[in-house]
């Protein structure tokens, strides 16, 4: 065997490899925040302000994947191997504030964690969540 076609062979090798070991990552079950924080309470208080700001941030930084509406339509999504949170679904809706708050820090699978935006920012974008109940 040539050294070219060897290392073109590796290189496949490992390239596939790589994917099966990705899909490993993007293959998991429900995402459940742990339990202690389901009890969490969000300590930013409502407000016109709060939302607004935090549908700025959304605009800015969640969009691509949860879509305009956060049913999870947004241009990104359709590459995903995971897609995207409904966060108008039911499902979303019923989770507590703190376990929303949980996901948006920690991320997970394409979902990253958005710690570098302050608490007090993360808090808001779970009120922008609550608006967008059906």
């Amino acid at each position: 065997m040539s050294a070219r076609w060897f290392g073109f062979t590796v290189g496949v090798v490992a390239a596939v490899a790589v994917l099966a070991l990705g899909a490993g990552v993007w293959a998991q079950g429900k995402w459940v925040a742990p339990p202690e924080a389901k009890n969490v309470k969000n300590p930013v208080a409502k407000s016109d302000k709060v939302v607004a700001d935090a549908k700025k941030i959304a605009a800015a930084n969640c969009v691509a994947c949860h879509g305009a509406k956060g049913v999870g339509d947004g241009p990104a999504a359709a590459a995903l191997p995971v897609k995207p949170a409904n966060w108008t679904a039911a499902a979303v809706q019923g989770e507590s504030d703190g376990e929303i708050f949980w996901k948006i820090s920690n991320g997970r699978g394409p979902m990253p964690p958005w710690k570098h935006l302050s608490e007090k920012d993360r808090w808001g974008l779970v009120h922008y969540i609550r608006t967008l109940k059906k």
